[in-house]
């Protein structure tokens, strides 16, 4: 399928990716609510102030005019003594109804994944032939040479130049096997990429080339796509958690960006075409799904941080007014962080640079 151009094109592209990620979050919230018999007042896709609302059965569908996230507004959320309220409600039942939204974004990626590796996609393959080896690096500690054959690391075929960075970055850190071909033998070497090598190496210190290559178009059915899927989402996790460490073991500063230039991003993968965009969007997802989960005040993971402490104290509750203030600031620096980022976002766009490149 044609990439998605224009401005008006990518602007749609990021609206419709933010609707799909709300909604699963959303929604999380809402069926797991009306499961527990919690009443829910309102069901929102933006922040206020509210352009127009539906009401249905009890329940206001409201769209706003902020288009950063959205919020299901439930009866009693840090009110015990309302009847019927979330607040009142077990501590098993309120974990369940805070954590779904984070837990619907953690499923949509396996979802996304699924379809990608389904669809019918060109793949460029061919062997991985080492070129050099720097010297002390743990590729050279390790045995290998210049013209080897990478065939495989850990348990994973090896058939192009992406595949062996993909695995060398999910593995920082972490003791890998790789598998090689030498003069028709089979070698397995092992070594522990390293978070912080010397400028101009990689993590493994080895540099690579794909000289024999061929064009493969490939669709998994099903049952392989969905296992396929799976392991992607479970790798994101992996990719996530090496990304925070490397900030502060390969002392990098972190690539942060706000809404604008996440539009940004989602505009210039959708020049792509909708698999690639799928898997931007399977990739936001879960960022949101962990970043939500976090124990920062006002997200749901510092709603679910209160539900703890209260179990941890024997069912003694921070009062209802304390907790609200918590995450009253909690709002409040998150939005002066947005409207920082935002503003860097767009001096980047202003000079025509790009997140990617």
């Amino acid at each position: 399928m044609p990439g998605i151009l224009g401005f008006s094109g990518n602007i749609l592209a990021f609206l419709g990716v933010l609707l799909v990620l709300v909604l699963a979050h959303e929604l999380g919230h809402f069926v797991t609510a009306k499961l527990a018999g919690v009443p829910v007042l309102e069901f929102g896709f933006g922040y206020p102030p509210r352009l127009f609302a539906i009401r249905y059965k009890g329940t206001d569908y409201s769209l706003n005019l902020l288009p950063l996230g959205g919020f299901v507004k439930l009866v009693g959320e840090e009110d015990p003594a309302q009847p019927g309220g979330l607040a009142g409600r077990g501590i098993g039942v309120r974990l369940m109804v805070l954590g779904a939204g984070s837990f619907m974004n953690a499923v949509l990626p396996v979802l996304l994944l699924t379809a990608t590796f389904m669809a019918p996609r060109d793949t460029v393959v061919g062997p991985v032939r080492i070129e050099d080896v720097a010297a002390d690096s743990p590729a050279a500690l390790a045995g290998l040479q210049a013209g080897d054959v990478i065939r495989r690391i850990n348990d994973r075929e090896i058939t192009s130049i992406r595949e062996v960075g993909y695995n060398i970055q999910l593995n920082l850190g972490s003791q890998i096997e790789v598998a090689v071909t030498r003069d028709g033998q089979t070698r397995v070497a092992t070594m522990v990429p390293r978070w912080n090598p010397p400028p101009g190496q990689g993590a493994t210190g080895i540099v690579i080339s794909m000289p024999e290559r061929e064009v493969r178009t490939v669709a998994l059915p099903l049952p392989q796509a969905l296992g396929e899927g799976l392991r992607s989402s479970l790798d994101m996790l992996s990719l996530f958690k090496n990304g925070i460490l490397s900030t502060f073991l390969a002392r990098s500063g972190p690539a942060v960006t706000g809404p604008i230039g996440i539009a940004q991003v989602t505009g210039e993968v959708a020049q792509g075409g909708v698999l690639p965009l799928l898997e931007w969007m399977a990739l936001l997802s879960m960022n949101l799904a962990v970043m939500n989960i976090l124990p920062i005040p006002m997200l749901d993971g510092g709603r679910v941080f209160f539900v703890l402490l209260e179990w941890a104290r024997r069912g003694r509750r921070i009062p209802a007014e304390r907790e609200g203030l918590v995450h009253l600031v909690g709002f409040v620096i998150l939005m002066g962080l947005i409207l920082i980022v935002s503003y860097y976002d767009i001096m980047r766009i202003v000079r025509g640079e790009s997140i990617l490149r």
